[in-house]
């Protein structure tokens, strides 16, 4: 049994660059550099293409991370690898649709269809659009949103007797048939793409595609009841979560309070049974699926729905969010890759080449307590995991801190410096420290454990009063730090999974300790 390594798991901004270096070392020397989708570090360590991701799914994932990384973070990525992904996000419309297809094999042609991937096309043109003004990319939006209106009614689903017969395509699972859970897992994944296209572009089509999805959606899967059940969702959860996460953006950009609150009702209820509270969730909702196996995309999404209700008003969901990170998704990135043994490799096959290296930052199908769930041999951090994770830290590292216009926000409690604030963490300092440095009222979020009785402020000439789950400073000084002490207090937790529970021990929302049943590659000190 091996505890490895987690560095820096208290850091979103280092997590992200991390990740940003995963994604810029994924390409196949031996595709003209398409990346790879497929992952695999245990019980053989390498990388490979998939006849249903690689060139149709990769590319958005990362170029949605990337460049939402360099835009709110600062991060320097390497243009080459932007240019990379573009090219192959590009490559990936060249069939005879305007659609995101996949070849069968490398070299072949562009023939796989399936609808699960529009989300990702649409994510990639999205960015490219919005951070590289793409022209191509605009276009390609417009022919893209176009050929779904031709080829897909809400009614009816897919016309795949016209794309198999017209078009020559393999239409493939994920998302083809007329019912709830294929829609789930195909088509309505792109809310959440098209909502970014219209706040980037104003182009009306695609807040049409969005709408028209999410009328579907609600009347047919996310009811008032808020219930899950995998015969009408589906159980490929991430598709599951990323629909939330789609319908809550979608309510931000409308001001829909309605479809926020089925949103809201959704969140408090169904998502329950696919998650636990850190944030973890179970890979497939199947009876067969692996229990412990989860999916960090799911977290991130679940992540960025609890950040977009916080900033709702909804308080109790920026607390979910921290514990979120803290809990679970920082821990999870890959940081120790020491157990990671190179495989032989006499052909010089690119996707046996450095494989440990190339894993490093990466992110993928954990356990709550560690890399490898007990009854897994298999360990691996698919490609397209690690953008999906990186994407949600961009979102997570913008709703720190935030300014309205009117007054600053403290939201989660993790160090950030912005030209308005400077934040220090109780997590790696003796207190919470703020120092404004623009003048305008400040909000400073105050976890739930923190008794009243227990908390003391120095530097500010004037008690704060409480609001919420917020202190309000009404004229906070300038250049001067506010000091809040509270103390971070243990406690334990008792996890729910489906065949045990799992106790963990945090200091605050932070994890000090947690069962794990003998298991490898853990995160935490064993909870006894």
């Amino acid at each position: 049994m091996a505890k490895l390594s987690n560095v820096n798991t208290t850091d979103i901004r280092a997590a992200i660059e991390l990740g940003c270096r995963t994604m810029c070392n994924v390409f196949n020397a031996d595709d003209n550099d398409i990346p790879f989708m497929a992952s695999s570090v245990r019980p053989v360590a390498q990388l490979s293409f998939t006849s249903s991701c690689s060139e149709a799914h990769i590319p958005g994932r990362h170029l949605n991370a990337l460049l939402n990384a360099e835009d709110v973070a600062g991060i320097s990525i390497d243009e080459q690898c932007i240019e990379k992904h573009a090219r192959a996000a590009f490559f990936s419309y060249k069939g005879p649709v305007p659609l995101p297809l996949n070849r069968d094999e490398i070299g072949g042609p562009l023939v796989n269809f399936i609808p699960h991937n529009c989300r990702e096309g649409f994510h990639a043109l999205y960015a490219l659009v919005k951070y590289r003004d793409s022209a191509r990319a605009r276009e390609l939006v417009e022919a893209s949103i176009a050929a779904i209106f031709e080829y897909w009614s809400p009614d009816s689903g897919w016309d795949v007797g016209r794309l198999t017969d017209q078009m020559g395509l393999n239409v493939g699972h994920w998302g083809t048939e007329c019912n709830s859970a294929e829609f789930i897992t195909g088509l309505a994944r792109s809310i959440g793409p098209l909502v970014k296209l219209y706040r980037a572009t104003g182009y009306g089509p695609a807040l049409q595609l969005a709408i028209l999805l999410k009328e579907k959606a609600i009347a047919e899967v996310f009811t008032e009841q808020g219930t899950f059940d995998p015969a009408v969702f589906g159980t490929h959860v991430h598709s599951v979560t990323c629909v939330m996460s789609s319908l809550a953006q979608l309510a931000d950009l409308t001001t829909d309070s309605t479809l926020m609150n089925r949103v809201k009702t959704f969140f408090d209820t169904g998502l329950g049974e696919v998650r636990d509270e850190l944030g973890w969730s179970i890979e497939g909702a199947s009876l067969d699926s692996p229990p412990e196996r989860g999916e960090a995309n799911n977290t991130g999404d679940i992540l960025e729905t609890a950040l977009i209700l916080g900033r709702w008003g909804y308080a109790e969901c920026y607390h979910d969010a921290e514990r979120i990170l803290r809990g679970h998704l920082l821990p999870c990135q890959l940081r120790d890759i020491s157990f990671i043994e190179e495989p032989p490799n006499p052909e010089g096959e690119d996707g046996k080449h450095n494989v440990a290296q190339r894993h490093l930052g990466a992110f993928g199908l954990p356990a709550i307590y560690g890399h490898q769930p007990i009854g897994v041999e298999r360990v691996s951090f698919n490609m397209d995991i690690v953008g999906g994770a990186v994407g949600s830290l961009c979102e997570a590292y913008r709703e720190v801190t935030r300014f309205d216009g009117l007054s600053h926000y403290v939201n989660l409690l993790f160090d950030h410096e912005t030209e308005m604030l400077n934040v220090q963490s109780p997590y790696t300092h003796d207190s919470l420290t703020i120092t404004v440095k623009r003048s305008a009222p400040l909000f400073v979020r105050i976890p739930p454990w923190a008794k009243p009785e227990y908390l003391s402020i120095q530097g500010s000439n004037q008690n704060p009063i409480a609001t919420g789950a917020y202190l309000f400073f009404a004229q906070p000084p300038v250049g001067r730090t506010i000091t809040i002490n509270f103390p971070l207090p243990e406690q334990e937790m008792a996890l729910e999974h489906r065949t045990r529970t799992i106790r963990a021990r945090l200091r605050g929302d932070e994890v000090v300790a947690m069962e794990n049943f003998g298991a490898d590659l853990t995160y935490f000190n064993c909870l006894e």
